[in-house]
């Protein structure tokens, strides 16, 4: 499936895509931002999670999805995981070079510019903390900044995130999770947490209240699912395809695994029930 700027249609729909529900924290900004768009979204959930993939796994899984959604006629496309932005969003663009494609990355400038005494943890994938797009940031906003980046891999987080597990009770196997990475990151003084994986929006109190339990010090969080949705609305207004139709914005939910993990997400996390169609793609 190829795609050309003169082809693509203002009230086309914009495709998201995650290895699973984590996008959905992404989704929800795009809504905010974007209330009239016609809105996809692809959970890959039966690959979940691409953090244990090999490069090439994640780089064909996301060329795969995209030429699913511009099947289904995308105007754009945002890649609503850290783990796939590093790994393939170069191969994205050299593949569609006039589609508008957004990706996510973990907050490192934002952070640095927050942060009051530059120590700063980034929560993350092992993938994504390993990835070589991911270490040049650090090391560019360190060098510009003198911030210091502590990267925290977060193992099986975004897979209980994925079962709508959000450590909403302080005792429950997600808090422990939580408490056993954050801790030894507020031992060591950092002031700023980077939610570096687009499923740790969705526990965000329960991060906030194991920083609570461990410091009495002001702790922020960055999440850049709103940067997202807003780079979005520049490229779609730079190429004249923001829709303007006044009637009802639709959303289709899209998944490889099983229709009601993510009909129970879409319910569980944005409080919205949209129609779901299971793919093999």
């Amino acid at each position: 499936m190829t795609f050309t700027a003169s082809t693509a249609r203002p009230d086309a729909p914009i495709g998201i895509f995650d290895s699973g529900v984590g996008g959905l924290s992404v989704l929800r900004h795009i809504r905010a931002q974007l209330p009239q768009e016609d809105l996809m979204y692809f959970a890959d959930s039966a690959y979940a999670p691409y953090g244990d993939k090999t490069e090439q796994q994640v780089i064909d899984r996301s060329l795969a999805i995209t030429a699913f959604l511009l099947q289904q006629g995308a105007k754009a496309l945002v890649v609503a995981c850290n783990t796939a932005t590093i790994a393939a969003i170069k191969a994205l663009r050299a593949r569609y070079p006039d589609l508008p494609i957004v990706g996510v990355e973990p907050g490192l400038k934002p952070a640095a510019s927050i942060s009051r005494n530059g120590k700063i943890a980034v929560l993350a994938t092992e993938r994504a903390l390993r990835g070589d797009k991911l270490l040049a940031l650090r090391e560019q906003v360190s060098a510009a900044t003198g911030a210091t980046f502590i990267l925290q891999p977060c193992i099986g987080l975004a897979d209980r995130i994925e079962q709508c597990e959000l450590g909403n009770d302080p005792l429950d196997a997600t808090s422990a999770m939580l408490d056993r990475y954050i801790a030894p990151m507020l031992e060591q003084g950092v002031d700023t947490l980077v939610l570096g994986c687009t499923h740790y929006p969705f526990v965000q109190e329960a991060i906030a209240r194991t920083v609570r339990a461990h410091t009495p010090q002001a702790i922020t969080l960055v999440d850049t699912g709103d940067a997202v949705a807003r780079q979005l609305s520049r490229l779609l207004d730079a190429a004249s395809l923001r829709r303007i139709n006044n009637d009802a914005p639709r959303l289709q939910g899209y998944t490889t695994a099983k229709v009601d993990a993510l009909a129970k997400a879409f319910a569980g996390l944005l409080d919205l029930q949209p129609p779901v169609e299971h793919l093999s793609v």
